[in-house]
């Protein structure tokens, strides 16, 4: 069975990219909306710009485990696409989580 909290339809990755609700950190690009549940989903992305796929994976593991840690500060019912940046390869896994937590509070979601 497929996991609620997970971005999978085409309709919502292009709900989120047409609000044009993004904030940038040094790791990570986030795109984000409220939505409607009583949960928040969530997509993890890296291009081809960040690199071959045992790169892109990493930085996917990376951007879990960080969203994981910060997942009790988030307020339940946001949409959220992470998106790595090339500069996210050589950092460790502490960076990417103060990377995310700085753009998830740029963006006003957690004080």
């Amino acid at each position: 069975m497929l996991k609620a909290d997970v971005l999978r339809n085409k309709k919502d990755f292009t709900n989120i990219y047409r609000r044009e609700r993004s904030v940038a950190s040094k790791f990570v690009v986030v795109f984000y909306r409220k939505n409607q549940l009583p949960y928040s989903r969530k997509a993890f992305l890296a291009s081809k710009k960040v690199g071959k796929s045992v790169q892109r994976n990493r930085a996917r593991r990376l951007m879990k485990e960080s969203y994981r840690q910060l997942e009790t500060q988030i307020p339940p019912g946001w949409d959220f696409i992470f998106i790595a940046r090339h500069t996210i390869l050589d950092s460790k896994c502490a960076d990417v989580k103060k990377s995310m937590e700085a753009a998830i509070k740029k963006a006003g979601i957690i004080k």
